[in-house]
């Protein structure tokens, strides 16, 4: 099983930093498609993602397009986070491999991929309120990985904690 997180030009290095701790968190894979709103030595950056950054496994691309080639044989496998999906997240199936994309924080993904894959666009429920438009970027990455990771039964990730002062 493979799980691929794609930043589509992020634009807030502490949001991309935050992602990068969830990726270290649960094996995923971080894909950052430029341009970037940040240099990726940015101190806000590696601070957000504090002492994992060693952890990750990460490939950067110069635009969407960059990726859209090098990944042209897993384009069934893309998911697409957006305010503007039509299927709740939760009611859709991933697949073993699969590559959930999320776009910049003021614009979200283009609208012509979303467009081209109108059952493969995903939405995390909230109310209808213009005020708040959408989650933070990193709070919807992590929504969306654990909702694959549940599906998938947690593959290769501890279930169960201990507490440290205690032994039972």
């Amino acid at each position: 099983m493979e799980l691929n997180i794609v930043l589509v030009e992020p634009e807030i290095p502490q949001n991309t930093g935050n992602i990068a701790r969830t990726c270290a968190a649960t094996g995923s894979r971080l894909h950052l498609v430029g341009p970037m709103g940040f240099q990726i030595d940015d101190k806000k950056l590696k601070r957000a993602g504090l002492d994992y950054w060693h952890l990750l496994d990460i490939t950067y691309y110069d635009s969407l397009d960059d990726f859209l080639e090098k990944n042209k044989e897993d384009e069934e496998n893309f998911y697409f986070f957006t305010t503007k999906g039509k299927h709740i997240h939760s009611d859709l199936e991933y697949p073993e491999k699969v590559f959930l994309f999320f776009g910049k924080e003021t614009k979200g993904l283009p609208e012509w991929l979303l467009h081209d894959h109108p059952d493969r666009c995903a939405r995390l429920p909230m109310l209808n309120d213009a005020a708040a438009r959408s989650l933070n970027l990193s709070n919807s990455v992590a929504v969306a990985v654990y909702e694959v990771l549940r599906q998938w039964n947690y593959p290769n990730l501890l279930c169960e904690g201990h507490l440290r002062e205690f032994d039972d």
